[in-house]
Order: C-alpha cells, then sequence, then structure tokens
C-alpha cells in the first residue's frame, strides 16, 4: 500500500496531504520487531500491511490539519489562554483551529464554514464543537448565526403517517358472515364519502413523498434537546481563504462579547490587488506585507477593534506564502 495512504487508513494522520507532510518530516517501518527499520522516501513507496510504523516527528501529527501548529503558535507568542472560553470559529474546514483550541481547555467551539463535510469526524463527534456548514462569514449576522445553529442541531422530521384513524368500512358487520344480530351497532361504519377522502389523503401521501414534498418539521436532536444558543463569544479564530478580512471584520464584530478577542490568520496573496501578487499566489515583494498589515489595522479601527499585535505566523502557509496573524480586542 501507497505510504501516505497507509498512514491515513491506520490513524496515523487525518489527511493524504497530512500523511505527507509526516512523510517529509520522517517516517519508517519495520515487519516484527528482529527487522530494521526502514525509511520512507516517497510518498508512493510501498509499506506492507501489517508492518509496524514509528513517527520521526510528532508535531504534524497532533492536530487534525496544519492549522493547528498555526494557531498553538501564535496562542502561546500572544501570551493568550482560552481555558473555559467560548469560541467561533470562522473558516473551520478541517478543524485544525478547533482542535488547537480543544486540546487547551475552550468550554465550546462553533466553526462556521462555507463548505460542507470537511470537519474531521474526530470533531465532529465531539459535544462541545458546533459544525455550521454553507454559511458565508461575509453574510453572518447573530440572527442568522442563531437560526444556522438552530438547524445544525436538530433533524427533519416527517409528517408521520396516521393509521389510528383508519375509518371502519361500510358493511363490516359482513365480515361476520353476513350474521347481523339485535346487538349489532353499525353507527361507526364509515360512509361512502369518507372512506373516498381517506383513499384520496392516502394517494396524496404516496404523491409528496415520490415528489420529496412531503411535510416535514424541524425538531431539535435528544442529545441537544437542553443545548443553549448564544452568539456572543469571548475568542473568535479565523482561517479564511479567497477573501480579505477587511470584507469579513464588519459581520465579526457583533459576535464578539465586549473585552473579547479576536486571533485571525491573514494570507497577504487574499488582501493584495491581482497585480501585486505574483504567479501561483505568491507574494514576493516583502514590502506589499506592511501594506497590508496598514490595511488591516485601518479595517479593525474603522469597525471598533483595538489591534493588540501583528505577528508571523510560526508556520508557512503551504503554497510557501508568508502569513501572519492579527489580534485585536473588542472595546469593554
Amino acid at each position: 500500500m501507497r505510504a501516505d495512504t497507509f498512514l491515513v487508513e491506520h490513524g496515523h494522520a487525518s489527511t493524504r496531504s497530512q500523511a505527507q507532510r509526516l512523510i517529509a518530516s520522517g517516517v519508517e517501518w519495520r515487519v516484527g520487531a528482529p527487522a530494521p527499520w526502514k525509511k520512507v522516501i516517497k510518498n508512493g513507496d510501498e509499506i506492507p500491511s501489517g508492518a509496524e510504523v514509528r513517527l520521526l516527528d510528532q508535531a504534524e501529527a497532533r492536530f487534525v490539519s496544519r492549522g493547528g501548529l498555526k494557531l498553538e503558535g501564535a496562542l502561546r507568542q500572544l501570551g493568550l489562554s482560552v481555558q473555559g472560553l467560548r469560541c467561533l470559529d470562522v473558516g473551520q474546514s478541517t478543524g485544525g483551529f478547533t482542535d488547537c483550541l480543544l486540546s487547551q481547555g475552550a468550554q465550546q467551539v462553533v466553526g462556521v464554514d462555507v463548505g460542507h463535510g470537511q470537519l474531521h469526524s474526530q470533531l465532529r463527534a465531539d459535544a462541545r464543537v458546533v459544525c455550521i456548514e454553507g454559511l458565508n462569514a461575509r453574510a453572518l449576522t447573530p440572527a442568522l448565526l442563531a437560526e444556522a445553529w438552530e438547524e445544525a442541531l436538530s433533524e427533519l422530521v416527517e409528517e408521520e403517517e396516521d393509521n389510528d384513524t383508519l375509518p371502519e368500512a361500510p358493511y363490516a358487520w359482513m365480515r361476520n358472515g353476513g350474521v347481523v344480530d339485535d346487538d349489532y351497532d353499525d353507527s361507526d361504519d364509515a360512509k361512502e364519502h369518507e372512506i373516498e377522502d381517506f383513499k384520496a389523503q392516502r394517494a396524496a401521501r404516496a404523491k409528496a413523498e415520490a415528489t420529496g414534498t412531503l411535510p416535514r418539521e424541524r425538531r431539535r436532536k435528544p442529545e441537544f434537546a437542553d443545548a443553549r444558543i448564544d452568539t456572543v463569544f469571548d475568542l473568535v479564530t479565523g482561517d479564511l481563504s479567497f477573501i480579505s478580512l477587511t470584507l469579513v471584520l464588519p459581520a465579526l464584530v457583533p459576535l464578539v462579547a465586549p473585552g473579547g478577542q479576536l486571533v485571525l490568520l491573514v494570507k497577504p496573496q487574499f488582501e493584495l490587488q491581482p497585480g501585486q501578487v505574483g504567479k501561483g499566489g505568491l507574494v514576493k515583494d516583502e514590502s506589499l506585507y506592511a501594506v497590508v498589515q496598514e490595511r488591516l489595522r485601518s479595517a479593525c479601527a474603522e469597525a471598533g477593534l483595538q489591534v493588540q499585535a501583528w505577528i508571523d505566523s510560526p508556520i508557512a502557509g503551504g503554497d510557501g506564502n508568508r502569513e501572519f496573524f492579527i489580534h485585536a480586542r473588542r472595546a469593554a
């Protein structure tokens, strides 16, 4: 089996891209304790079924994605503790930031992403995590978030078929072989028009089922019956692509508690004009980093946020671009 596939299928990595980074950091395998360890050189190297594997550098495997390492380094550098905080993770994706926040003691992480089906299953099953999909961060409002959150906690339940009020057919007495005695009471027998109405209702239901238009009711899943929806957060984190943070900040501020904080990953290639970004989306002119910083500081000021710090991301972007974190606080 290919080495990168082997690492994913045996639980050493959550994705093939993460497996490939682990291989670059160093992976060895052997079959049986007496056998010597063999180093994996390429992603496509074969690892036999049943082989023992060891990682020479565990860092890449600590979180479900590389984003966790970025945020961990930023929180350490900023001296921020997230212990007991309620957090909003914008651009949740696979869940690297969410994973990091939980590992450092966050009470709850509500994640928002425009995509679907990206969050790692390990995090999706965590009771501290709420995954809200198909929601654009730029369009966020407290009301819209609350509505989408309620939807995430609920399930659609089709209208159940009522079998307790079946009309008793006319001439039910005939079921007794046509014998009618003095005690027989036919007052509950359905009339012909009631039978026809019932048949029409059943036919309409069958048609609705076939066309997917059967009425549905949204109900809370039992495990979330007592869950509380609160759209004000102590900390907002973000890892967004293909959009400038200047467009997102105004939507995020109403979701931050007074005195609350934001720690957002800055990707300069999405903050600059197309003519300022080189081939492959690389920012080669380092003088443009100051332009990006000034632009985002101004956007924070306009949104009522006080910038606390601007720091380098401890890890470069996957495309080789230099990245940063901006740390801001909403006035108390």
